[in-house]
């Protein structure tokens, strides 16, 4: 009797997929960025989105330079320049929360049992969901300058260093979210990844420079303050915006954003292959 061999791809019919290859650097990217638009796609398909990406800002930047700038600083059109590079870093980071409630969504619908059975990159709807996201983020951006210029905010930057500003904070909301993605793959309902990333996105923001100069604060607090990622990067956007030190923020904020990707890409991939 003759041995039964498998068949060779010549031999298989016509239409009949094609074996995958070997997963490589290049076409995760490229499965990252296939995923990617579809998480922009999303976008168009839920248009409230949008609406909230633009009316918090409004809200933020109303709220604290009208309401807190008299008393923060004697007039709220200086306490208004202080703020604006504050309140981008806040609006984007707290944005970042919905990179894991989004997630933590499609577990639970099953999309993600779709994707296990594509000849993807593990890795990939992640890397997609993220880079999604920072079209959502870049949005935020554009809002919050576009009040604040609206307001009298005139960055001394000009238009190059509002753009390297932008760049930077959208570095560091790729790196946070990734700590998000964990976050919406280790907890089981997406109510839970925004109760639990409020507790992680709180200290983050309010325990740094973007509202209060940390030499004001108590000296234990602002030990805190002055160490916190969110302060080097307000610190490092007030340089490039409104003049002053720029390149050790930028160096710092820089350090911070690659010590999240290496510590939270693999351990939000290992919970991804753990969950589904």
């Amino acid at each position: 009797m003759s041995a039964v061999t498998s068949p060779s791809r010549s031999d298989l019919p016509a239409g009949a997929p094609a074996a995958p290859g070997s997963i490589t650097p290049i076409s995760t990217v490229q499965n990252g960025l296939q995923l990617a638009w579809r998480s922009v796609l999303k976008i168009k398909a839920n248009p409230e989105e949008v609406l909230g990406l633009t009316f918090m800002p409004i809200m933020f930047v109303t709220l604290f330079v009208f309401v807190f700038g008299q008393a923060m600083m004697g007039d709220w059109q200086t306490y208004r320049d202080f703020l604006m590079p504050g309140i981008i870093a806040q609006s984007v980071v707290f944005a970042t929360l919905g990179t894991g409630f989004a997630l933590c969504q499609d577990v639970e619908k099953g999309i993600f049992d779709r994707f296990r059975s594509l000849p993807i990159a593990r890795s990939a709807p992640l890397i997609g969901a993220i880079l999604g996201d920072l079209v959502r983020y870049s949005i935020t951006v554009v809002m919050v300058l576009v009040v604040g210029l609206a307001i009298g905010f005139r960055p001394e930057g000009g238009v190059l260093g509002v753009l390297a500003a932008s760049a930077i904070v959208l570095v560091f909301a790729f790196a946070l979210c990734w700590m998000s993605a964990f976050v919406g793959m280790m907890v089981r309902t997406p109510m839970a990844v925004q109760s639990f990333g409020m507790i992680l996105m709180f200290p983050l923001t309010f325990g740094s420079s973007a509202f209060v100069d940390p030499q004001t604060m108590p000296s234990w607090m602002r030990v805190v303050a002055e160490n916190n990622p969110v302060t080097h990067l307000v610190d490092a956007m007030r340089g490039l915006m409104l003049g002053g030190d720029v390149a050790g923020p930028v160096a710092w904020t820089l350090l911070w954003s690659a010590i999240f990707v290496a510590v939270f890409f693999p351990l939000a991939v290992w919970a991804y292959r753990r969950r589904t």
